[in-house]
């Protein structure tokens, strides 16, 4: 088998992969990429080859670039090519290619005046942060801590929590490594 057809052979466990790592179903899918429930499951099974008209929504779905959702051989380069995205009114900017595991982000908290009301968030897990800019306030239930830069938190995400922007002068950056539940909660919108 060449490298190309092992390629081809496992872009379908991958896209179930993806879809199971984000935990939803092929209905929920459908509706992300306008794909039907069942080209998305022979797609997945490995009875169709998918066309780049399918593989681009499924990659806008799945937040990743096409030739990590398809395991595209390697080129040499090394460099991981950050592509940020929006949510929550916060940037994100992956520092890895995903892989199912834990998962880097550098994330941009614009200043207070510019930030949507707290949302807090509950899910399993733990979640690490270190600021590189700026100031963030991390509330946990009804305890608030402000960190400034070179300061990181790590903390147990059963606990209420919401990060933020301490000041309204200028956005925040910090680092941010998530685990699938914390990723699902706050990248995807699962």
């Amino acid at each position: 088998m060449t490298e190309d057809e092992a390629v081809l052979q496992n872009v379908g466990p991958r896209l179930r992969h993806f879809r199971k790592a984000l935990g939803i179903t092929l209905a929920d899918l459908a509706e992300r990429t306008g794909l039907t429930p069942s080209t998305l499951s022979r797609l997945e099974r490995g009875h169709i080859r998918p066309t780049l008209e399918q593989l681009l929504p499924l990659a806008r779905a799945y937040a990743v670039p096409i030739d990590e959702l398809v395991a595209a051989p390697a080129t040499g380069d090394p460099r991981v090519h950050l592509r940020p995205f929006h949510k929550h009114g916060l940037t994100f900017v992956p520092l890895g290619i995903k892989t199912g595991g834990v998962q880097a982000y550098k994330v941009i908290y614009p200043p207070v005046s510019q930030l949507p009301p707290p949302k807090f968030h509950r899910h399993p897990g733990r979640e690490w942060f270190y600021v590189l800019r700026g100031a963030v306030q991390l509330v946990l239930t009804d305890t608030r801590t402000v960190l400034t830069a070179g300061e990181a938190a790590e903390f147990d995400t059963n606990t209420a929590h919401w990060i933020g922007n301490a000041r309204d002068d200028m956005p925040a950056e910090t680092i941010a490594i998530y685990g699938q539940q914390g990723e699902r909660v706050h990248i995807t919108d699962v």
